[in-house]
C-alpha cells in the first residue's frame, strides 16, 4: 500500500513526462534502480547500431538554420581598420568525400546580421558508423547571455521559488535557444547553485558549467569550495570533464565514472557543453555515442573545455528560435525526440536558454 500510494502520487504530480517515463523514474527513486539499469543496459546493446553500412548521400536537413543570401555591399573607406569579429572555422570532416555543407555553419536567428548570436552545423562523425549525424551549436559570447532554470522536479532541491520551469514570457522577445542541463544531482552526485544561493554542496574536480555575475559563462573543473562565490550567478555540475585542454579526459575508459545509470560505453543519445580557446559556448548532441565519441566530437568542434549533459532519446534537446518571440522554433537535428516547443511550457528538468543582447 505505501508503494502504490507513493506510485500514484508520483503520477498525479505536476508533470511534463509521459507516463511510461514518470513510472521509469519513480522506479529508479525507489529501490529498482539496479533493475532498471540493467533492463536499459541490454535494451541498448541490442539496438546499436552495427559497423559498416551504406553511407549518406546527403546530411539531414537542418530547419533551424536560415539561410544566408548574397548581398552587394557598396565599398565605404574607413580611416581605421574595421574590428574583425571571432567566427568559427567549419569543421573539417571526418568522412571523406564531404556531403555538401557538411560542417559548415550556418546562422539561426534571422535578426542576426553580420554576426549571428548562433550558429549550427552538422556532420558525421564516425568513419565506422558512416550513417551517424552530430549536431553541433557555436553560441557567440560577445552578444548572448546564457541564463538557467530549474524544472518542475530537477534539481530535486528544496527553493523557495522554482520559477516558471519554461521560457518565462516576458523574456521571449530575446530567445535566440534553448538547451537541456545535465543529470540528476542524485545520479550525478555534483552541486548545483541558483541566483548566487548554493542549494547542493559543490563538488570538487567535477565539471561544471558556471556563470559569473559579470555575465560570463564557462565550464571548468570545480576548484572551490562547497558554496559558490560571490561572483557566480548560477553553477551547475556533471561528472568529470570530457575534453580539457583541448585533450580528452585520459579516463573515459573508466566506466563507473561517468555515472551509475548507463556508464561510458554504452552508444545512446548523448550532449555535451563546452568552450572553445576565445570562450564562446559549444553544444554537442549525437544518437548512438560513448563518452569517448562525445568527446572527440566537442573535440573537433573546437571545445578546450568540455563536460557531458543529459544522455538518452528523452532528455536530449537544442532547440533555436528563428524570429523574436520564439516564433519558429527548430531542434538541432531531426530526430531529436522532444518536440522544438519543449521549453515553451512548464518541463520537468532544468534546462538554459540563451538570449541575444
Amino acid at each position: 500500500m505505501p508503494a502504490l500510494v507513493s506510485y500514484v502520487g508520483a503520477l498525479a504530480g505536476r508533470s511534463d513526462s509521459s507516463i511510461g517515463i514518470r513510472t521509469v523514474e519513480w522506479l529508479r527513486d525507489n529501490g529498482a534502480r539496479g533493475l532498471v539499469d540493467r533492463i536499459e543496459n541490454i535494451y541498448y546493446s541490442l539496438t546499436a547500431p552495427s559497423k559498416g553500412g551504406p553511407p549518406l548521400k546527403a546530411l539531414p536537413r537542418q530547419s533551424g538554420a536560415v539561410a544566408v543570401t548574397s548581398v552587394q555591399i557598396p565599398q565605404i573607406r574607413y580611416r581605421r581598420p574595421r574590428l574583425r569579429r571571432y567566427r568559427p572555422p567549419n569543421i573539417a570532416p571526418v568522412i571523406h568525400p564531404a556531403l555538401p555543407g557538411e560542417g559548415v555553419w550556418h546562422p539561426t536567428f534571422a535578426g542576426g546580421g553580420s554576426r549571428p548570436p548562433v550558429l549550427i552545423t552538422s556532420f558525421r562523425p564516425e568513419p565506422e558508423y558512416p550513417q551517424l549525424v552530430a549536431g553541433v551549436a557555436w553560441i557567440d559570447h560577445t552578444r548572448t547571455s546564457v541564463m538557467l532554470y530549474p524544472g518542475i522536479s530537477e534539481p530535486a532541491v528544496t527553493m523557495p521559488s522554482r520559477g516558471p520551469a519554461e521560457v518565462p514570457m516576458s523574456a521571449r522577445s530575446g530567445v535566440v535557444a534553448t538547451f537541456n542541463s545535465a543529470f540528476k544531482l542524485q545520479d550525478s552526485g555534483g552541486g548545483f547553485a541558483y541566483d548566487g544561493h548554493t542549494y547542493a554542496p559543490m563538488k570538487p574536480n567535477t565539471a561544471t558549467i558556471v556563470r559569473y555575475r559579470d555575465g560570463r559563462v564557462d565550464v571548468i573543473s570545480w576548484h572551490g569550495g562547497s558554496d559558490v562565490p560571490p561572483s557566480v550567478l548560477y553553477a551547475r555540475q556533471n561528472l568529470p570533464l570530457i575534453v580539457n585542454g583541448g585533450r580528452p579526459n585520459p579516463n573515459l575508459s573508466n566506466g563507473p565514472q561517468w555515472g551509475a545509470t548507463l556508464g561510458n560505453a554504452i552508444m545512446v543519445w548523448r550532449s555535451s557543453i563546452g568552450v572553445d580557446r576565445h570562450g564562446n559556448p559549444i553544444y554537442g548532441a549525437a544518437n548512438d555515442q560513448t563518452v569517448a565519441s562525445l568527446a572527440a566530437i566537442m573535440i573537433r568542434a573546437g571545445a578546450v573545455r568540455a563536460m557531458e549533459l543529459d544522455i538518452n532519446t528523452y532528455w536530449t534537446s537544442f532547440i533555436t528560435y528563428r524570429y523574436p518571440g520564439a516564433r519558429h522554433p527548430a531542434n538541432l537535428l531531426a530526430d531529436m525526440d522532444r518536440p522544438s516547443t519543449r521549453y515553451l511550457t512548464p518541463d520537468d528538468r532544468d534546462f538554459f536558454a540563451v538570449y541575444v543582447r
